[in-house]
Protein backbone atom coordinates (compact mmCIF):
# COMPACT_ATOMS: atom_id res chain seq x y z
CA UNK A 1 0.00 0.00 0.00
CA UNK A 2 1.56 3.33 -1.19
CA UNK A 3 1.07 6.20 1.00
CA UNK A 4 -1.76 7.95 -0.72
CA UNK A 5 -3.58 4.80 0.31
CA UNK A 6 -2.81 4.49 3.41
CA UNK A 7 -3.88 8.06 3.93
CA UNK A 8 -7.00 7.93 2.58
CA UNK A 9 -7.36 4.67 4.85
CA UNK A 10 -6.77 6.80 8.10
CA UNK A 11 -9.16 9.72 6.68
CA UNK A 12 -11.97 7.42 5.83
CA UNK A 13 -11.55 5.60 9.40
CA UNK A 14 -12.52 9.04 10.72
CA UNK A 15 -8.74 10.58 11.31
CA UNK A 16 -8.58 14.19 10.21
CA UNK A 17 -6.61 15.42 7.32
CA UNK A 18 -3.63 16.08 9.09
CA UNK A 19 -3.70 12.71 10.77
CA UNK A 20 -4.12 10.74 7.99
CA UNK A 21 -1.29 12.12 6.04
CA UNK A 22 0.97 12.52 9.24
CA UNK A 23 -0.16 8.75 9.98
CA UNK A 24 1.01 7.29 6.57
CA UNK A 25 4.30 8.76 7.15
CA UNK A 26 4.59 7.99 10.70
CA UNK A 27 6.17 4.46 10.44
CA UNK A 28 9.32 5.57 7.89
CA UNK A 29 10.48 7.70 11.04
CA UNK A 30 10.12 5.23 13.99
CA UNK A 31 7.04 7.58 15.36
CA UNK A 32 4.18 4.99 17.25
CA UNK A 33 1.12 5.83 14.98
CA UNK A 34 -0.85 6.49 18.20
CA UNK A 35 1.79 9.23 19.15
CA UNK A 36 1.48 10.38 15.42
CA UNK A 37 -2.11 10.44 15.73
CA UNK A 38 -1.89 12.54 18.81
CA UNK A 39 0.91 14.68 17.95
CA UNK A 40 -1.38 15.84 14.68
CA UNK A 41 -4.72 15.83 15.81
CA UNK A 42 -4.77 19.51 16.42
CA UNK A 43 -4.52 20.47 13.04
CA UNK A 44 -7.63 18.77 11.31
CA UNK A 45 -10.41 20.98 10.13
CA UNK A 46 -7.73 23.89 9.00
CA UNK A 47 -6.32 24.16 12.98
CA UNK A 48 -8.95 23.05 15.03
CA UNK A 49 -12.08 23.23 13.41
CA UNK A 50 -11.11 26.96 12.07
CA UNK A 51 -10.72 26.57 8.56
CA UNK A 52 -7.17 27.82 8.42
CA UNK A 53 -4.27 26.28 6.60
CA UNK A 54 -5.78 23.09 5.60
CA UNK A 55 -4.87 19.89 7.54
CA UNK A 56 -3.49 17.99 4.54
CA UNK A 57 -1.02 20.40 4.16
CA UNK A 58 0.01 20.70 7.88
CA UNK A 59 0.33 17.16 7.52
CA UNK A 60 2.51 17.68 4.95
CA UNK A 61 5.07 19.63 6.77
CA UNK A 62 5.18 18.27 9.73
CA UNK A 63 6.44 15.18 7.89
CA UNK A 64 9.09 17.55 5.67
CA UNK A 65 10.11 18.62 8.97
CA UNK A 66 11.02 14.95 10.41
CA UNK A 67 13.06 14.46 7.65
CA UNK A 68 14.51 17.98 6.77
CA UNK A 69 13.86 20.35 9.66
CA UNK A 70 16.45 21.98 11.62
CA UNK A 71 16.92 21.92 15.40
CA UNK A 72 19.81 24.50 16.30
CA UNK A 73 17.95 27.74 16.72
CA UNK A 74 20.68 30.55 15.03
CA UNK A 75 21.62 28.69 11.96
CA UNK A 76 20.01 31.35 9.44
CA UNK A 77 21.00 29.11 6.72
CA UNK A 78 19.41 25.71 7.90
CA UNK A 79 16.00 27.61 9.20
CA UNK A 80 15.98 29.43 5.20
CA UNK A 81 16.52 26.34 3.49
CA UNK A 82 13.37 24.36 5.49
CA UNK A 83 11.33 27.43 5.19
CA UNK A 84 12.34 27.56 1.11
CA UNK A 85 11.33 24.09 0.87
CA UNK A 86 8.15 24.29 2.67
CA UNK A 87 6.50 27.23 0.91
CA UNK A 88 7.92 25.23 -2.62
CA UNK A 89 5.45 22.34 -1.36
CA UNK A 90 3.28 24.76 -0.43
CA UNK A 91 3.10 26.04 -3.67
CA UNK A 92 2.84 23.23 -5.30
CA UNK A 93 -0.24 22.12 -3.33
CA UNK A 94 -1.72 25.62 -4.22
CA UNK A 95 -1.01 25.61 -8.00
CA UNK A 96 -2.62 21.92 -7.68
CA UNK A 97 -5.52 22.70 -5.73
CA UNK A 98 -6.42 26.28 -5.80
CA UNK A 99 -5.22 27.26 -2.59
CA UNK A 100 -3.52 26.11 1.33
CA UNK A 101 -6.44 27.09 2.94
CA UNK A 102 -9.17 24.98 4.38
CA UNK A 103 -11.70 27.32 4.07
CA UNK A 104 -11.26 28.30 0.67
CA UNK A 105 -10.38 25.16 -0.61
CA UNK A 106 -14.00 23.92 0.90
CA UNK A 107 -15.60 27.16 -0.88
CA UNK A 108 -17.06 27.80 3.00
CA UNK A 109 -17.53 32.52 2.48
CA UNK A 110 -17.77 32.60 6.95
CA UNK A 111 -16.20 29.70 9.03
CA UNK A 112 -17.71 28.94 12.44
CA UNK A 113 -15.31 29.01 14.43
CA UNK A 114 -16.88 28.76 18.18
CA UNK A 115 -18.76 25.83 18.62
CA UNK A 116 -17.41 23.75 15.83
CA UNK A 117 -18.44 20.12 15.33
CA UNK A 118 -16.71 17.43 13.01
CA UNK A 119 -18.88 16.27 9.90
CA UNK A 120 -20.13 12.56 10.36
CA UNK A 121 -17.83 10.90 7.91
CA UNK A 122 -20.28 9.76 5.50
CA UNK A 123 -21.52 9.46 1.93
CA UNK A 124 -23.40 12.91 1.95
CA UNK A 125 -19.50 13.76 3.58
CA UNK A 126 -17.26 12.40 0.72
CA UNK A 127 -19.55 13.31 -1.75
CA UNK A 128 -19.76 17.27 -1.19
CA UNK A 129 -16.38 17.48 0.09
CA UNK A 130 -12.88 17.14 -1.90
CA UNK A 131 -11.22 15.96 1.23
CA UNK A 132 -9.84 12.47 0.43
CA UNK A 133 -8.78 13.78 -2.79
CA UNK A 134 -6.61 16.53 -0.53
CA UNK A 135 -5.27 14.17 1.36
CA UNK A 136 -4.52 11.34 -1.88
CA UNK A 137 -2.68 14.48 -2.78
CA UNK A 138 -1.21 15.50 -0.22
CA UNK A 139 0.23 12.21 0.72
CA UNK A 140 1.51 11.40 -2.87
CA UNK A 141 3.40 14.99 -2.80
CA UNK A 142 5.24 14.72 0.11
CA UNK A 143 6.17 10.91 -1.01
CA UNK A 144 7.80 12.14 -4.21
CA UNK A 145 9.47 15.27 -2.60
CA UNK A 146 11.13 12.75 0.06
CA UNK A 147 12.41 10.41 -2.75
CA UNK A 148 13.47 13.23 -4.81
CA UNK A 149 15.75 14.98 -2.05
Amino acid sequence: MNKSEKAVNLFKQGYNCCQAVFGAFCEDFGINLEQGLKLSSSFGGGMGGMREVCGAVSGMFMVLGLKYGYSVSDDINLKKQHYDLIQKVAKKFAEENGSIICKELLGISKPKIDGYIPAQRNAEFFKKRPCVELVAYAATLIEQFLNEI
